[in-house]
C-alpha cells in the first residue's frame, strides 16, 4: 500500500513510518522540511499545494500534524495548537475531496484529552463524557477540549464520500526512544522524583508503541470501522500506581511525592503545563475490543517491564 503521513516526523510519526516500511508499505511523509532519504515531501501544513499529488492515488492517509502540547498554555501557544491542527486537517480534507483517486481511508489524529476529567467511571466512545463542563477543574482546561473538538469537527466537515474517516483519540504513546514521554517519566524516576503528584489519584491512560502501530494497521484493514476510536490500553490506572509500577520496572525503590504547588513550580521551570499532570484521563478502548482487537500489552506492568529494559539499553545522552 501507499501510505501518506502528514506531520510524520515527530516521535509517534517516526514509530509509525518505520513500522509500516518494515511491513513493505510505501510511506510518504509530508513535512515542512523535505528529506529524500526519508521519502518526504514538503508542505506548509495549511494550504493545498503540489504535495496533494501524493494523496491522489494513495491507499491511506494518516494525518498526525499538530503543534506539540508539551508547553506552557499561553494564548500564543494555544492559538498555535489550534491553528496547526485545524488548518492541517482542513488542507488534508480538501486534498482528499479534490483527488481523482481518493484514498480509501483517512486516519486523523485526535486526543483522549477530549474526554472529561473524572474518577467515577472510564470514558469509552459510546458512554464517555466529552469534557469542558466539569465543575471541579480550572476554567482554562476547557481550551484543550475546544481544540480537540475543533480538530475532530474539521475532519467530519470534510466531504470525502469515497474515503472512510477514522478519528484516533490517542492516549500517551509509550516508547523508550529519547525525548518521548516514557523517557521523561523514566528519567524522573531515576532521579527519585517519580512519586505521586498532587495525591496521585488522577488516572493515566497510555498505549504501548507496538499496540499503537498494530491498532492503526487494524483500523486500516477493517472497512467497517469509522468515526472516533480510542487508542488506549484497556487498563488505565491511578498515577500513584502507574509510577509505582514504573519504579519497580526500573528497580528504583524511592519516589518522592510532589504536592500540587511543587508540581506547579516544576512545570513552570520545565515550560510545560500542569493540566498534563493533574487531569484524570480514564479512557478505555471499547470499540477496538468489541471489534476483536487483541492488545499485546493490555496491562501496564508488562508494558513497563518491556519499555524499561529497552530504555536501559539506549546510549546515555552526552
Amino acid at each position: 500500500m501507499k501510505i501518506v503521513i502528514p506531520g510524520g516526523t515527530g516521535q509517534v510519526g517516526s514509530i509509525l513510518q518505520s513500522a509500516l516500511r518494515a511491513r513493505g508499505h510505501e510511506v510518504v511523509v509530508l513535512s515542512r522540511a523535505a528529506n529524500r532519504e526519508a521519502r518526504s515531501v514538503e508542505w506548509d501544513g495549511r494550504t493545498v499545494g503540489p504535495w496533494a499529488r501524493e494523496v491522489d492515488g494513495a491507499d491511506v492517509v494518516i494525518n498526525l500534524a499538530g503543534r506539540n502540547v508539551n508547553c506552557r498554555y499561553t494564548k500564543a501557544n494555544l492559538d498555535a495548537m489550534m491553528s496547526s491542527r485545524v488548518d492541517s486537517t482542513k488542507a488534508v480534507g480538501q486534498a482528499i475531496t479534490e483527488a481523482a483517486r481518493p484514498p480509501r481511508v483517512w486516519l486523523q489524529m485526535s486526543t483522549a484529552t477530549i474526554y472529561a476529567h473524572r474518577f467515577d467511571a472510564p470514558n469509552d466512545e459510546v458512554t464517555g463524557l466529552i469534557g469542558g463542563d466539569e465543575a471541579d477543574t480550572p476554567a482554562y482546561w476547557r481550551n484543550s477540549i475546544d481544540i480537540a473538538k475543533a480538530w475532530e469537527r474539521t475532519q467530519r466537515d470534510a466531504i470525502t464520500p469515497s474515503t472512510r474517516q477514522v478519528g484516533l483519540r490517542a492516549a500517551m504513546v509509550m516508547s523508550p526512544t529519547r525525548g518521548g514521554i516514557f523517557d521523561v517519566l523514566a528519567g524522573l524516576s531515576r532521579s527519585l522524583l517519580g512519586g505521586p503528584v498532587g495525591g496521585g489519584a488522577q488516572f493515566v491512560s497510555w498505549i504501548h508503541e507496538r499496540d499503537f502501530v498494530r491498532a492503526v494497521t487494524f483500523l486500516i484493514e477493517r472497512s467497517d470501522l469509522a468515526g472516533p476510536i480510542n487508542l488506549a490500553a484497556p487498563s488505565p490506572l491511578p498515577q500513584r500506581e502507574f509510577m509505582r509500577i514504573l519504579r519497580g520496572a526500573l528497580r528504583v525503590d524511592v519516589g518522592l511525592p510532589a504536592a500540587k504547588w511543587m508540581a506547579e513550580v516544576g512545570a513552570f521551570f520545565l515550560r510545560t503545563d500542569t493540566e498534563l499532570l493533574f487531569k484524570s484521563r480514564r479512557v478505555v478502548p471499547r470499540r477496538l475490543l468489541e471489534a476483536g482487537f487483541s492488545f499485546e500489552y493490555p496491562e501496564w506492568s508488562a508494558a513497563a517491564s518491556d519499555l524499561s529494559e529497552r530504555w536501559r539499553r539506549l546510549p546515555v545522552p552526552r
